[in-house]
Formats: structure tokens, C-alpha cells, sequence
């Protein structure tokens, strides 16, 4: 099992520069956990491919469905005050401590593209490209 943070998901899910390298990870190892949060992370990121005309409404919606298909029983709330804590401590943002947050009591790694978050945390991130 591993953190799928938002843009992992949207890299499987989304054609696009990563997708290959998220489907490795994902034949790799289909257990993605991520914290509540990635779903309206992830209905941004298709609200936005939608202005722009990169999908249809219909794509979005079947997109966000195969999100919740995947990542279905392995979705997790977190307290407030533990986040807190992390993006105190870490100068990350309140949403990046999640995923933080969420890898550290599952005991698992989270893989992420994000530089800020593996310079801070580089015990428990990967990136996409050393998966």
C-alpha cells in the first residue's frame, strides 16, 4: 500500500507527461490510501481540465468515478490538530500535511512529485521516477 497523493491520481487517470510512470506504480502496487481531501483536490483538477476544454463533462465524471473506484475503503480522516502540528513544524501547507500525516501513521510511503514535500519529509516520500 502506498499514499497516492492528488496529482499521482491525476496522473493515472489523466493522459498526460506522468502517466505511464503512475501506471507502473499502480501495476506495482493497486493499494493507493489517501486522506479525504484528494476529492475535492481532484474535482478541481477536472473542473479545470473542463474550462479549458480538455475533457467533456461526461470524461469528468467517469474520471472521478474510477477515482473513487480505486481508492474506494482506503480513504481516511485525520485530526486537525495533528495537521496542524506537521504544517507548523514543516512550513508545508495544511493539505500537503495530510498526505504527510496520513504516510506516517500507515507506516507506508507516499509518492509524490512534489519537491518541497520530499525535501521535507524524505524518510517517507518518493517520487514517481524512484518508484
Amino acid at each position: 500500500m502506498i499514499v497516492a497523493d492528488t496529482n499521482l491520481i491525476a496522473y493515472l487517470l489523466i493522459e498526460g507527461e506522468f502517466t505511464d510512470r503512475a501506471e507502473r506504480v499502480y501495476q506495482d502496487d493497486n493499494s493507493w490510501a489517501a486522506p479525504y481531501l484528494w476529492r475535492s483536490e481532484f474535482r478541481n483538477i477536472l473542473a479545470s481540465y473542463l474550462r479549458k476544454e480538455y475533457l467533456s463533462i461526461a470524461e469528468a465524471k467517469l474520471k472521478m468515478q474510477m477515482a473513487e473506484r480505486i481508492l474506494a475503503g482506503k480513504e481516511f480522516e485525520l485530526e486537525s490538530d495533528s495537521i496542524l502540528d506537521l504544517a507548523m513544524h514543516s512550513g508545508l501547507s495544511a493539505y500537503d500535511c495530510e498526505y504527510v500525516l496520513l504516510a506516517q501513521r500507515l507506516e507506508i510511503k507516499l509518492v509524490t512529485n512534489d519537491r518541497k514535500v520530499r525535501r521535507s519529509f524524505p524518510e517517507i516520500t518518493i517520487d514517481l521516477a524512484s518508484y
